[in-house]
């Protein structure tokens, strides 16, 4: 392990405490959207399918713009695109309200909902995009791969942790005081939040930077080449099993009588994965990122074939157990991969694309797994996970002869 000298920095001073706190909070307004969003269209419409429609027009509208966002900010900086974003979400958010309750016909309620999707603030991409910066321009080159390992670590375990808490805020909200609660929350929450994140000092000083620097970021051409989109596929993957898993487990929990159970029984899988992700950037330097993919992907999957003989919630939760050991290294190893291969001057793209990836993979799912438990029943669905988790293995073995040579950085 390569030993810090008392003079060089590190990111936390680098980046400051405040950075972290508020790059934290910040992100909670996204994991509180989609759930909020179907928690008030069920409430104030009574159309659990409309509900249903409206989520996934939310990640639609993520994933159609996402990457866009990304991109703009590596064009113009990160503060200027979200200062904008930090008012029309939240501005969005409330309009959104307003629509729900009043007398608009379903398609302009699924329309404001496309609207929200599209201008949520890519606050996860955007500061694992301006961390790498960080540890690339103003870290000692020797120190950089583990710590941009243990920056991805540390992301995808907030990530992962405010997804768990934002579901949990928003029935709350909406239990202790109304259905659009959450909803008005979550506009507060992105204006003060995301607004104090645009205009931390870190995103002035890396647009400067990029502005003095002289350098023609790299053709639009290098975001398409295989090394970059097997790591999209990988993460599609992942983001599949994330809406596959919980649907299909809250089918598994409704046939036992207790489907508001399943939240908790999905607890299980996110502390697990939450502290495995973490634990990625202590792993030796000669596990590679490649037999890392191969290996948690491997156990994921290993873990998702338990599902065919889970017959009890104890039985479902040790599946569950299995399966938080692979996901979060997954996650963290595929972020590092999106990292190593940003081309120049669009590491904000790569990781937008990254993190619509994800939305687009937990919609599909979603939708999927619910018409089919629907229709076909628990056992069919079961089986989708199972599905998702081999298409993150198979990227992973699509990826080793891909890694062969080494990883061409951000910095490169």
């Amino acid at each position: 392990m390569t030993q810090t000298h008392p003079s060089e920095p590190s990111l936390f001073r680098i980046a400051g405490l405040p950075y972290f706190l508020i790059a934290f909070i910040a992100r909670l307004p996204f994991a509180m959207m989609v759930v909020g969003v179907l928690t008030v269209v069920v409430s104030a419409r009574g159309s659990i399918s409309l509900g249903g429609l409206t989520s996934a027009a939310v990640g639609l509208g993520t994933a159609c713009f996402g990457p866009l966002l990304g991109a703009a900010a590596d064009r113009f900086g990160q503060r200027r695109v979200l200062a904008t974003l930090a008012v029309a979400n939240g501005a969005m958010l409330v309009l959104f309200t307003v629509v729900v309750y009043g007398a608009a016909g379903d398609a302009l309620v699924l329309l404001s909902a496309f609207g929200i999707g599209a201008t949520a603030p890519q606050v996860a991409p955007m500061s694992r995009s301006r961390l790498v910066t960080m540890i690339t321009e103003r870290m000692p080159e020797a120190r950089r791969p583990r710590t941009i390992s243990g920056t991805m670590a540390y992301e995808s375990a907030a990530d992962e942790t405010v997804f768990v808490f934002g579901p949990f805020l928003v029935g709350i909200l909406a239990s202790a005081i109304a259905p659009w609660a959450p909803l008005v929350c979550a506009a507060a929450l992105t204006v003060l939040f995301v607004g104090a994140f645009a205009l931390h000092p870190s995103a002035r000083a890396i647009s400067q930077h990029r502005d003095a620097d002289g350098r023609a970021p790299s053709a639009v051409s290098e975001l398409f080449t295989p090394r970059l989109l097997v790591v999209v596929l990988g993460i599609l993957g992942v983001g599949m099993f994330f809406g596959t898993m919980l649907t299909s487990l809250t089918s598994f929990m409704a046939d036992r009588g207790a489907p508001e159970q399943a939240g908790l029984l999905y607890g299980v899988l996110g502390v697990g994965s939450a502290v495995l992700a973490l634990g990625v950037a202590w792993l030796p330097a000669r596990f590679t990122m490649r037999a890392r993919w191969l290996v948690f992907s491997g156990i994921l999957f290993a873990g998702t074939l338990l599902l065919l003989v889970a017959d009890s919630p104890g039985t479902m939760m040790v599946a569950l157990a299995v399966m938080g050991v692979g996901i979060g290294p997954t996650l963290v190893t595929q972020y590092s991969f999106g990292a190593a291969r940003s081309p120049l001057g669009r590491s904000a793209t790569v990781m937008t694309m990254l993190g619509s990836g994800i939305v687009v993979g937990q919609s599909i799912g979603a939708a999927v797994a619910g018409g089919i438990a629907e229709s076909a029943g628990t056992s069919a669905a079961i089986v989708l996970p199972i599905v998702a988790a081999a298409v993150a293995f198979i990227a992973g073995i699509v990826n080793w002869p891909l890694s062969a040579t080494a990883p061409r950085t951000a910095a490169a």
